[in-house]
Formats: structure tokens, C-alpha cells, sequence
């Protein structure tokens, strides 16, 4: 199957071109991971949120409203859009639910996190 390049410049280099849509297309799923763990972690709360998590593994709703200075309902309605896409899992002890990172999220996640420290660090 040829792919038609839409490239004109006499330079181009069609071969990487080519490979590139081959690479982009080989990754789809995980593109569209990153993008929505990106697109939640972009508000500053969910943001403040996950890095609690990571720091302190597991946290309740009503912690993280202590810390955060914010209602429970505010909380967990951020709460339901990262566990909606799979980003945190609950843990339930009796009447509290205790929410921690999805295993699989905290590798993209850790990069993010680390920055966060360094600039702590350095200002």
C-alpha cells in the first residue's frame, strides 16, 4: 500500500516520512493513554491531587479536602473524573474509600512528579 506524501519541497525525504506515519500509527493506544492521563492531570487540583497520591500512597477524600483547603464534594468530583479513565483505584476500609495511583499510570507520572520536586529544590 503506497501512502501519498503531501510534501513538495525537492528535499523531502520521503523514506522518513513514511516511517514516521508507520511509527504514530504503531502507536495509537498509547498516545491516547497519555493524552487523556495528560489532559486530567492538566487542572491544577487533579494535578495537586495525583502528586498527594504519589507521595503518600493512599489518602481519603476528606484528607485530601484538609490539605487542599476544599470541600469533600469538590474532591470527589475530581476524584470520579481520574478514577472514571482509570488513573487511581479505591481501596474500601469500612466506610472509607482510600484512593491511591493506578500501578500502571506512575511510570508517565513520576517524570511529572520529579520535576515538580526540582523546581521546589531550586526555588
Amino acid at each position: 500500500m503506497k501512502l501519498e506524501i503531501s510534501c513538495t519541497r525537492a528535499e523531502a525525504n520521503h523514506k522518513q516520512l513514511l516511517n514516521c506515519m508507520n511509527s504514530i500509527d504503531g502507536m495509537t493506544d498509547t498516545f491516547e493513554r497519555i493524552s487523556k492521563l495528560l489532559s486530567i492531570a492538566g487542572n491544577e487540583v487533579r494535578l495537586k491531587i495525583l502528586f498527594l497520591l504519589n507521595m503518600e500512597n493512599e489518602l481519603c477524600p476528606c484528607d485530601l479536602a484538609d490539605i487542599l483547603r476544599m470541600s469533600v464534594p469538590a474532591i470527589s468530583q475530581h476524584i470520579r473524573k481520574m478514577k472514571d479513565i482509570g488513573i487511581i483505584t479505591a481501596r474500601r476500609d469500612g466506610q472509607t474509600l482510600y484512593y491511591s495511583l493506578n500501578e500502571n499510570e506512575t511510570d508517565i507520572l513520576d517524570n511529572i512528579f520529579k520535576s515538580i520536586k526540582l523546581e521546589r529544590k531550586i526555588a
